[in-house]
C-alpha cells in the first residue's frame, strides 16, 4: 500500500476536512450519494470524467473514514449499492454551500481560473 512521504498534518478541523475529503471526486460522489442509494454503475454514468478505478479508490476511502456504507448483495451478478452514514450526511450542508457559492461567483472564479492557467478551457 502507498505511504505519504510527507506527514500529514491534523493540527485543526481544516487538516481533518481536507484529509478526509480531499480527492478529486469525493464532493462529486458524496453529493450524488445523498441523492439515494447508488450503485458504482450510476454514479460512473453522473460523473463520466472519472475512472471507474479511480471513483472506487475514492469509494473505498469514503467507506474506510464511516462517510459512507457499501452493501453487496449476494447474487449473480453481485449487486453493490453505496449509501450515506449518518456521519457522511452531516457534510452535506457543507458540500451544498460550497456548491451554492461556486455558482454564485462562477463568472468570476472561472475568469480567475483561465488566468491562473491559460490552457483551461472556458
Amino acid at each position: 500500500m502507498y505511504q505519504k512521504k510527507i506527514p500529514i498534518e491534523l493540527n485543526c478541523g481544516l487538516d481533518l476536512a481536507k484529509e478526509v475529503l480531499s480527492g478529486k471526486w469525493k464532493f462529486h460522489l458524496l453529493y450524488f450519494i445523498s441523492e439515494g442509494i447508488k450503485r458504482p454503475s450510476e454514479l460512473q454514468r453522473k460523473i463520466p470524467g472519472a475512472t471507474r478505478r479511480v471513483l472506487n479508490v475514492q469509494l473505498n476511502e469514503l467507506e474506510g473514514y464511516g462517510l459512507v456504507t457499501k452493501k453487496v448483495h449476494a447474487e449473480l451478478p453481485l449487486k453493490v449499492e453505496y449509501s450515506l452514514t449518518g456521519f457522511g450526511n452531516s457534510v452535506i450542508p457543507v458540500i451544498t454551500a460550497l456548491g451554492k457559492w461556486g455558482d454564485d461567483h462562477q463568472d468570476r472564479l472561472r475568469q480567475l481560473i483561465a488566468k491562473s492557467n491559460r490552457w483551461v478551457k472556458m
